[in-house]
């Protein structure tokens, strides 16, 4: 069953669907990764793409919970980030197409808020 959006900000990038699949920097079209559907409950990203573009995703849901602060690392499995609990992957960032970015995402799951940045 779909889920409902609550929040959809994306600046300067966009979806191939509506709350995941390939993410593209619309200033020069590249793919700088690949959103999970069914994984995540919260998405907050800021990026330089390698362009020089600035962009941001903010994405939420009606049935989205309030998740807890983790500090464990997400790993990485098949070049996707994982919950290291269960190692579902929740997000792929090309990081050859990225200059920098800021990542929060919460695992649908455990509830657990998971941050990554590459300066």
């Amino acid at each position: 069953m779909a889920r409902v959006l609550k929040n959809k900000e994306l600046v300067n990038t966009r979806l191939a669907a509506n709350y995941g699949g390939w993410m593209y920097c619309e200033q020069c079209n590249e793919n700088i990764g690949y959103l999970c559907y069914s994984t995540y409950d919260r998405l907050e990203m800021q990026y330089q793409c390698n362009c020089g573009s600035t962009g941001s995703l903010l994405l939420d849901f009606d049935d989205s919970k309030i998740g807890e602060d983790c500090h464990d690392e997400l790993v990485i499995v098949k070049n996707r980030l994982c919950c290291p609990k269960d190692h579902d992957p929740l997000i792929t960032i090309l990081d050859k197409k990225v200059a920098k970015y800021e990542l929060k995402i919460t695992c649908k799951s455990c509830g657990s808020i998971y941050q990554k940045d590459k300066q």
